[in-house]
């Protein structure tokens, strides 16, 4: 049995942000992108997260990017959007923009690059928190900001009354497990390599980069888990193996994996902003060929 908060859904994507390829907002690509997300099973879109490459687009490009995907998916999806930054000031005003043009959750991660002690990332969090009235997603993940967010600080968040969920790339499954017995805060898994056994001790879903090129197969790993095939839930994770590590695993970000095969398959990506750099062929054409074989294989019927 899941937690899942229903205003927040099961399994999200970490979508990409498009561009153009002058490398300016494709908002008519996003659009695209996002209804087939939405029509091939994903319930949520995390907008403007590091998939999204918050960090080089406007925050103006933000606000426009959550009014032009709430036009494309209405109500049968959930946004949420990436706030976090630096600088509590600048966060608590980018979440009360997010609010304004539609989101429906924020998505917080600690803040980056200062290294703030524990009292301070918990002041910085609950700062945001009271800034709107949208739910919050706190998003674990010390590799990128340098600072963890500790069992015992979400423990304390976790009475916040707008602070339900946490996106897990923490990395340390026994501090997750801890939290959830002791708090109703949604876990996501944040690494896709997760997805399945975070789901299995009572995780909430999953907020998936690799769901930008393979929704159907992100799902179909928590679908069959919901039916009580346990056994298939695992077969499906272990076909999808394979295309999470040549994403995400392979020494490129999964921004860069991800829009690299997206044209591949006719989906809009356009470039990456700088200071990322593109994919090269010999990475790309091996990033399809796994792909394919993901597809392949998935369409065989499974060994009983």
């Amino acid at each position: 049995m899941t937690t899942t908060p229903p205003f927040l859904g099961r399994t999200l994507c970490a979508m990409i942000t498009p561009f153009s390829a002058s490398g300016a907002l494709d908002l008519d690509g996003a659009q695209r992108l996002a209804a087939r997300l939405v029509g091939q099973g994903c319930d949520g879109l995390v907008l403007s997260g590091t998939t999204g490459e918050s960090p080089t687009t406007t925050d103006a490009e933000k606000r426009s990017l959550i009014a032009a995907v709430r036009e494309a998916v209405g109500t049968r999806a959930t946004l949420v959007a990436g706030v976090g930054t630096p600088d509590t000031a600048h966060t608590a005003a980018l979440a009360r923009e997010a609010e304004q043009a539609g989101a429906d959750a924020l998505l917080l991660a600690a803040p980056y690059y200062s290294r703030p002690p524990q009292d301070a990332v918990e002041a910085y969090f609950r700062e945001t928190a009271d800034a709107t009235g949208l739910p919050v997603v706190l998003y674990d993940i010390p590799a990128r900001t340098g600072v963890r967010v500790e069992p015992d600080t979400l423990l304390r968040l976790a009475e916040h009354p707008r602070i339900v969920a946490v996106k897990d790339c923490g990395n340390d499954f026994l501090a997750a497990q801890k939290v959830m017995a002791r708090t109703d805060l949604a876990y996501y898994a944040g690494c896709d390599e997760h997805n399945l056994a975070l789901y299995a001790v009572g995780g909430a879903g999953c907020v998936s980069t690799v769901a930008n090129v393979a929704p159907t197969a992100v799902c179909s790993v928590l679908d069959a888990f919901d039916r009580g095939d346990t056994a298939g839930a695992v077969r499906l994770q272990h076909r999808l193996t394979p295309l999470i590590e040549a994403m995400m695993a392979g020494g490129l970000p999964g921004t860069v994996t991800a829009k690299a095969l997206l044209p591949t398959l006719g989906l809009p990506a356009g470039p990456v902003r700088p200071p990322l750099r593109p994919a090269d062929p010999r990475t790309t054409a091996a990033l399809r060929e796994t792909y394919d074989l993901l597809t392949d294989v998935s369409s065989t019927p499974a060994r009983r």
